[in-house]
């Protein structure tokens, strides 16, 4: 009967132990979000980007995906970068590696607009 009390207390020490590892490993996960060379997603959707504006730090990769039923593009206003025309579901990516804002459009729908802050 001890034999047993001891092992269940056991098992429930490791188990608790493993769920705080568990627990760090996940908000690490959280905070690494914003970290050098992780990526974020912007949507393309009824013509519009979302989020419209976002900040990353440099080291960043930004993905556009086309979830719309016509063809966009992503263009930087100061020439940065430059998709091809992107069909629904396509994706274009960009690393982000200085600091600064860096405004872009559609070059077919330039009413449509963003912005990605670098920090």
């Amino acid at each position: 009967m001890r034999k047993s009390v001891f092992i269940a207390g056991v098992m429930l020490t490791v188990m608790a132990s493993l769920g705080r590892t568990a627990l760090k490993h996940e908000v690490f996960a959280v905070s690494a979000q914003q970290e050098p060379g992780s990526r974020v997603e912007v949507k393309i959707d009824n013509f519009s980007f979302g989020p419209a504006a976002i900040t990353v730090s440099a080291g960043t990769t930004v993905t556009w995906t086309n979830r719309d039923d016509i063809p966009h593009t992503v263009v930087s206003t100061e020439k940065v970068f430059k998709s091809k025309v992107l069909d629904t579901d396509e994706k274009f990516s960009f690393t982000f590696t200085k600091a600064g804002e860096y405004p872009y459009f559609c070059s077919i729908h330039p009413k449509m607009t963003g912005k990605v802050v670098v920090q």
